[in-house]
């Protein structure tokens, strides 16, 4: 469902509203459909959007128990940093864990991963019922940006650095926020896998969220198919 002409990375620094809006009338719309059919014949509903697209299918939600409660599941993707929700998890994440690779009440609901291939943390605790899971390299721009970068020196600039990210990366008032917003317009011009190019690992990430149980052998072929479609 298209929502903009814009950009996505332009759309969301000036027209939110339309996202916001798209958003929460397309699940509305399916949501009521899905209600009038018998409960045995409702197949599972499933929640997704990358970049903008992520913040428009969060707002039509309250919190984790209300996409608990009206999906099977979601995978959001590339989450701009001013998402509702995803600030909401990540803010109150559990002590100890980083704001580069949240944990959120012990990812009973909500989990997040740079790379669903190697790892979704915490190990050790179960994922019943829906699954709700962010995807983010740690080179994208778009979901480290936002206003206070200027002056407020966040979280993730005093965490070992992710795989792609240069390990002499530091905060430095106004220098940051400069480098960051420099890096938006080309945020999708690189390599898949880094920055907001998100590619095969959406392979991982549903076969993830919606227990498909493929195997090593079908994950490596259908990542492979995906990865050709986007060349």
């Amino acid at each position: 469902m298209q929502y903009s002409y814009l950009p996505s990375w332009l759309s969301y620094l000036v027209d939110q509203r339309k996202a916001r809006e798209a958003g929460r009338d397309l699940f509305d719309a399916v949501y009521g459909k899905w209600l009038k059919l018998p409960p045995d014949a409702r197949p599972n509903l499933y929640v997704g959007g990358e970049s903008l697209g992520s913040f428009g299918a969060e707002s039509a939600f309250s919190g984790a128990y209300d996409l608990s409660n009206r999906t099977a599941g979601a995978l959001f993707v590339g989450p701009p940093n001013f998402n509702t929700l995803f600030r909401e998890f990540s803010d109150h994440r559990d002590a100890g864990s980083l704001e580069s690779l949240p944990v959120y009440q012990s990812g009973r609901i909500v989990r997040f991963a740079n790379d669903p291939r190697v790892d979704i943390p915490p190990d050790g605790h179960s994922w019943d019922g829906t699954r709700v899971l962010y995807m983010m390299h740690p080179s994208d721009p778009i979901v480290w940006w936002n206003w206070n970068l200027g002056l407020a020196k966040p979280d993730w600039t005093s965490e070992t650095p992710g795989s792609d990210v240069l390990k002499q990366t530091i905060w430095i008032p106004l220098l940051t926020f400069w480098q960051v917003t420099g890096d938006l317009p080309f945020a999708t011009g690189v390599p898949a896998g880094h920055g907001h190019s998100y590619k095969s690992e959406y392979v991982d990430g549903w076969n993830a969220v919606m227990r498909a149980g493929l195997t090593q052998d079908q994950l490596a072929s259908l990542r492979e198919i995906i990865s050709a479609v986007n060349q």
